[in-house]
């Protein structure tokens, strides 16, 4: 897979994973991922937002991105039927990247949006049928009931076994999916702090 940004050959590998990892799955039965007790659930500090119009992406919502973190508008290039194919998981199109790698992490999170009556069905098409064990949970997200999905798929690199989350929130203009796409085990806890201020500081547009 190569990612919507142009990245060097290693960043590009890497992030191939993160995509492709998504379209795998293991039909086994499998304990159900859980979400993380450790202390990245009170999020990392605040260094900017990303969402405004004067921001590095336009979206429904504005959220607080950690330190070094740098956000990039995806776009669509419809004439790419590979990335047109990477940048759309069920309802949901991506529309912008918040990149890791200057904070030293091999991973995103990626932003999504997309319209469908029921938030339920559209996370559930998200995350794709065969996403192993999900857990949905119902939260507040920007004053809204949102809800998140943490489950586990198979990695493209070794067959072991990633936990993966993502979470939704409808707004006014539809809804969006933040997700956290991390490299391994190790980078998706490393990244948590971060995925849990965007949940904990996001604010729908008026």
């Amino acid at each position: 897979m190569r990612p919507p940004t142009r990245t060097s050959p290693v960043a590009a590998l890497a992030a191939a994973a993160l995509f492709l990892g998504a379209c795998q799955g293991d039909d086994a039965e499998q304990p159900p991922a859980q979400p993380s007790a450790s202390p990245a659930a009170a999020g990392a500090p605040e260094a900017a937002r990303v969402g405004a119009a004067d921001s590095a992406c336009t979206l429904p919502v504005t959220f607080g991105t950690a330190e070094d973190w740098t956000a990039k508008a995806v776009k669509m290039d419809e004439d790419d039927e590979l990335f047109a194919a990477l940048a759309q998981r069920g309802p949901m199109t991506m529309a912008c990247e918040v990149d890791a790698k200057p904070a030293g992490l091999i991973g995103f999170l990626r932003v999504w949006t997309g319209k469908t009556a029921d938030p339920r069905a559209g996370l559930t098409a998200f995350i794709g049928d065969r996403a192993l064990k999900p857990v949905f949970t119902e939260v507040q997200i920007g004053g809204q009931p949102g809800l998140e999905v943490v489950y586990e798929q198979k990695s493209q690199l070794d067959d072991e076994l990633e936990p993966e989350r993502a979470f939704l929130v409808p707004t006014g203009k539809g809804l969006v999916t933040v997700s956290l796409d991390s490299f391994d085990s190790g980078e998706y806890e490393d990244m948590l702090p971060a995925y849990e201020l965007a949940k904990s500081s996001l604010k729908i547009n008026g």
